[in-house]
């Protein structure tokens, strides 16, 4: 047997790019996209992919491996780009929309872009970027070409340049021959963290984990043919959990919004009849407070796939009641996306719908693409017992893991021991085998579905000229899920009359003009010590055991805090680290 050699006929690497010309050929006539009034046909779809994919590689000069950007919302153009981008052998680098422009200069420089696609709406934002990328570069960074995506449906004219996406893809040869894949494990996208360090690292996945990741999530969700599928989830994030190919094999439909108002969000599901959506839990709180006659649109039920900070069961409870069916996952930029899904079992109907919620909850068992996924003690690396109580570290093994971290040998080393991904993430298993986060060791604080590093805004407020000690947790924000909450002790000594002057506001504002403002804290406690361990560390868990007590409510953070607290209130609050954590996935 060991003698049957490998042929074009048996082997073709696999690539979520092939998804595209099966769904041209067999749901050509069918709706592919769908963004306002604007409308495109599978076969439609197809062709403006070969047309891109043919500008890029002919007219701009593309290559293998060069690194494509862009910085756009839910569109079509960020669609067509998955497929086109690395058929023209390239790879594809979406960037949050949230970032700074130093952050966004940070990605362009680190990924060493050739061509920066900026949606007409991020072009003051892009340009500020770039004017940084130039004035740092010193010469020896490459400046992409930058090209404007104007509206497809009522152009801006807004320009950075010359050229303009529509014109590379009628300019294109719908005749053009994708580049060959000749190894599956070649690169297809970049992807950048935000929140597990003070700097972002670039997440190489290949076509080999992209295509497995993507035929898990369609089995485990059990998405059908011809799905509806409603884009609240960003793009930028993981490839949209991969259903930026995924709709595509199942000749479905996207369905593409700039924004998640809860009013657009219920009249494209009325409209379209939308079977499918993806979003982090914020998403659930602009669906309820949304007005009542809106929410009576849903006829059919929704299916949401959710992660980020599990979903509290009351939550859970009051969403379904509105229409939508909710599963579950978690996972993280390094995992391609999802790792674990909640996958709900028939035994469980029977149960009270309270249970039900604290089930669903959880973030589950490993997707089919993962080979194992472990709860184990990193000092041994042996697994915890499997008992719902003991805490370990989360590991995960399989062919959707990352390729490892772009121009980062020793962060890619770091995050592989022993055969197993470390997820830096903390949980226990129950002895069902379903999964459950307890902490996240890496200090990830989610707000509203974006990783924020509990690092980098210290960093920011060490910067202040009055700010001594600085350590950032996560506190409830009902809109949010969580948002930072910073508890900081004051320089003395000659200015020391003037340490009473330094104002909550204060604090908050100038983190706010340092950062994007997703990220500066919406809370901020001068104390005078930061509790410590005997060798001077300072101790989170406190500080997250306090911070539980506060709340932010509404998308303007206004905060109430109990009517009194003081110094002693960290001795009222301290409880073992499992349990002073709040439980959040970073999916």
């Amino acid at each position: 047997m060991d003698m049957l050699p490998k042929c074009d006929a048996n082997y073709v690497p696999l690539s979520p790019i092939t998804f595209l010309p099966r769904a041209a050929a067999t749901y050509g006539n069918h709706t592919s996209i769908i963004y306002g009034e604007t409308k495109f046909t599978w076969r439609e779809t197809y062709d403006r992919c070969l047309r891109l994919a043919c500008s890029l590689r002919r007219s701009l000069n593309i290559v293998k491996n060069d690194v494509v950007s862009v910085l756009a919302p839910n569109i079509p153009a960020v669609l067509e780009m998955h497929f086109a981008v690395p058929m023209a052998g390239a790879v594809l680098n979406t960037i949050n929309t949230r970032l700074d422009a130093n952050n966004i200069a940070i990605i362009l420089k680190h990924s060493g872009a050739k061509v920066f696609f900026i949606d007409y709406e991020y072009v003051s934002l892009a340009s500020k970027a770039l004017e940084l990328l130039l004035s740092n570069s010193k010469g020896h960074s490459v400046i992409p070409l930058v090209i404007v995506i104007d509206d497809i449906a009522a152009p801006t004219r807004i320009r950075l340049g010359e050229l303009e996406y529509e014109q590379l893809v009628h300019q294109g040869d719908p005749q053009y021959t994708p580049q060959q894949l000749e190894d599956e494990w070649d690169p297809i996208t970049l992807n950048y963290t935000s929140g597990t360090t003070s700097a972002p690292k670039g997440v190489v996945y290949s076509h080999r984990g992209t295509f497995l990741s993507t035929m898990s999530l369609l089995l485990q969700w059990e998405m059908g043919n011809e799905p509806v599928y409603l884009w609240s989830l960003p793009m930028f994030h993981c490839n949209g959990w991969t259903f930026t190919w995924g709709v595509a094999a199942r000749g479905g439909t996207h369905v593409c919004i700039r924004s998640t108002s809860g009013v657009d969000i219920y009249q494209v599901i009325a409209k379209h009849k939308v079977t499918h959506m993806c979003c982090a839990p914020i998403v659930f709180n602009i669906l309820l407070q949304e007005n009542p006659a809106e929410s009576r649109r849903i006829i059919s039920p929704v299916n949401i796939l959710t992660g980020g900070a599990p979903p509290p069961a009351a939550l859970l409870k009051d969403i379904e009641k509105l229409g939508f069916h909710v599963t579950h996952a978690y996972g993280l930029t390094e995992a391609t996306g999802a790792a674990l899904v909640c996958e709900w079992q028939a035994k469980w109907d029977q149960l009270p719908r309270d249970e039900q919620a604290k089930l669903k909850a959880r973030q589950g068992i490993s997707v089919l693409t993962l080979a194992d996924v472990d709860v184990k003690y990193l000092n041994t690396m042996t697994s915890v017992p499997r008992d719902g109580k003991s805490v370990g570290e989360i590991v995960l093994r399989g062919s959707s893991i990352m390729k490892g971290y772009f121009k980062d040998p020793e962060n890619t080393a770091k995050a592989f021991k022993d055969g197993w991904f470390l997820t830096g993430d903390v949980g226990v298993i129950h002895p069902d085998g379903y999964l459950e986060i307890k902490d996240r060791s890496k200090d990830v604080i989610i707000s509203g579905g974006e990783n924020i590093s509990s690092v980098e805004v210290e960093s920011v407020l060490y910067k202040h000229p009055r700010v001594l000690e600085a350590a950032v947790v996560a506190m409830p924000h009902t809109f949010y899920g969580e948002t930072p909450c910073a508890f900081i002790t004051l320089k003395k000594g000659e200015n020391e009359e003037k340490a009473g002057e330094v104002k909550e506001g204060e604090i908050i504002s100038y983190c706010r003009k340092n950062l994007p403002h997703f990220m500066a804290p919406k809370k901020v406690v001068i104390m005078d010590e930061l509790p410590k361990t005997g060798t001077g560390k300072i101790q989170k868990f406190q500080l997250r055991a306090l911070a539980k007590t506060f709340s932010v409510s509404g998308s303007t953070g206004t905060h109430r805090t109990p009517q009194s607290w003081n110094q002693r209130s960290l001795n009222t609050v301290q409880q073992p680290l499992e349990q002073a954590a709040s439980a959040m996935s970073r999916l």
